[in-house]
């Protein structure tokens, strides 16, 4: 299974049981699918760049997180259905980082812990 990386952008709400939810969601929709989460990190609120309109209203303020995991393709589609249709998800992307652990190993990455990934211009 691929090893992916999702930074979400999310609504932001006074109080963290919105994103809790949304994270437990996504969470549980991987692990149920045979995938596993390797990862959470909340990167805190922030104002956004610019404003965003999502299904209902502008915001100016969102909730950055971060999941690190490992799925197949086909969950990797359902999931991304799921983020399209939640309304408190702002923006989300998803990064390919390997095809397999073997071959991140091979290359001297350290996937999650650090992000050191060698330079080849130097």
């Amino acid at each position: 299974m691929p090893l992916y990386q999702m930074l979400c952008i999310s609504t932001h709400f006074g109080e963290y049981k919105h994103i809790k939810q949304l994270v437990t969601q996504t969470c549980t929709h991987i692990m149920n699918n045979g995938g596993v989460v390797r990862k959470i990190d909340s990167w805190g609120t922030y104002a956004l760049p610019q404003r965003m309109k999502r299904h209902a209203g502008y915001n100016s303020y969102g909730d950055y997180w971060t999941l690190h995991f490992d799925t197949s393709p086909r969950t990797l589609q359902s999931l991304n259905k799921i983020m399209r249709q939640d309304p408190l998800v702002l923006r989300w992307t998803v990064l390919k980082l390997g095809s397999k652990a073997e071959d991140l190993a091979s290359q001297g990455r350290k996937a999650i812990q650090g992000q050191e990934i060698d330079d080849p211009l130097q």
